[in-house]
């Protein structure tokens, strides 16, 4: 028997309000430790607008939990994500979209990703929950890793370093995309 995987707007909203609730937060607090506006988070949390990556990881903050705790839908034991089927996300200032492939369980804490970016603005993002994030670059080239260290590398290369301060993604050449495990603390 098949089931109906929700719409990524769905799944956001239904997680957004989960989150919140269990935060037992409101909704104009919630925005303002987010640092967007009520409009703005009322709309996500009724399944329309149009979220941006910095927009989720900044509820994603606020709420403390993981980014991948608001875009993941429940998943079956068995799971296929095809080339280009994922929820994308995409960036309001770099050509950068990220690809939620699998969320690690309450207790497992970490989350696969797959980037896709493009030559062009940088990627900065802020500090967030504590861990460790890894890259493995499957194609082209790259410019990550913390903002006072970043370092440039190509396919195959590996690079490690803590989630919990500024860091950032620059691709150097055109479809650059690479893997992402984020592992929480």
């Amino acid at each position: 028997m098949r089931t109906e995987t929700p719409s990524p707007l769905a799944t956001i909203a239904a997680s957004l309000r989960r989150e919140r609730d269990r935060a037992g937060i409101s909704l104009t607090a919630l925005a303002r430790r987010a640092n967007i506006a009520k409009s703005t988070l009322s709309q996500l949390e009724s399944g329309t607008g149009n979220p941006s990556v910095e927009t989720l990881w900044a509820l994603a903050v606020a709420l403390d939990v993981p980014f991948s705790r608001l875009v993941e839908p429940a998943a079956p034991a068995v799971r296929i994500v095809r080339a280009g089927t994922g929820t994308r996300i995409h960036s309001d200032h770099a050509a950068f979209a990220a690809t939620l492939l699998s969320a690690g369980p309450a207790h497992v804490r970490r989350d696969l990703y797959l980037l896709e970016l493009e030559p062009g603005a940088v990627r900065d993002a802020e500090a967030h929950i504590a861990g460790v994030e890894h890259l493995v670059v499957t194609s082209g080239r790259l410019r990550t890793g913390p903002v006072a260290e970043p370092a440039e590398l190509g396919p195959g290369d590996y690079i490690a370093f803590p989630a919990d301060e500024p860091h950032r993604y620059e691709a150097l050449e055109p479809a650059t995309r690479a893997v992402l495990v984020m592992e929480h603390h």
